[in-house]
């Protein structure tokens, strides 16, 4: 900023907005729209606006499956305890039949669902901690 000026920040930032806005309307280069029966999408926008209403259900689906991990940890009886190799890899099973079945592909699931599982272990064994200072 201090080499531009606030006037050339300000420009800068208007040219980039601007290009950001026209590739969010910019037609697409292959196919036609194929989501929803072909009633989505004809912009990027579109598909933007759509994923991001995903992710919000996603983020409360998340914060829903978190309380029961939370939960979870009530019958553990220490954080070690949280680990359990055998139902993760009964849970990645699962989700990649229902990934295949729902047109997903099964790695992408279990992909995300091996992350998502690390991250839930390492909120349990904190949430575990905090809830039991006194065993530790």
């Amino acid at each position: 900023v201090d080499r531009l000026g606030m006037s050339g920040f300000a420009a800068v930032l208007a040219l980039l907005c601007a290009g950001a806005a026209s590739a969010q309307e910019a037609p697409a280069y292959w196919g036609s729209p194929s989501v929803d029966g072909g009633k989505c999408c004809a912009s990027l926008g579109q598909v933007r606006e759509h994923i991001d209403a995903i992710d919000r259900e996603i983020v409360k689906a998340l914060a829903e499956r978190g309380k029961y991990v939370a939960e979870a940890g009530r019958f553990k009886k220490d954080p070690a305890a949280v680990s359990a190799p055998a139902r993760v890899e009964a849970i990645v099973a699962r989700v990649r039949k229902l990934a295949e079945a729902e047109g997903l592909a099964p790695d992408v699931a279990e992909r995300t669902y091996r992350a998502m599982i690390a991250a839930f272990e390492d909120y349990e064994r904190a949430e575990w901690r905090k809830r039991q200072p006194s065993a530790q």
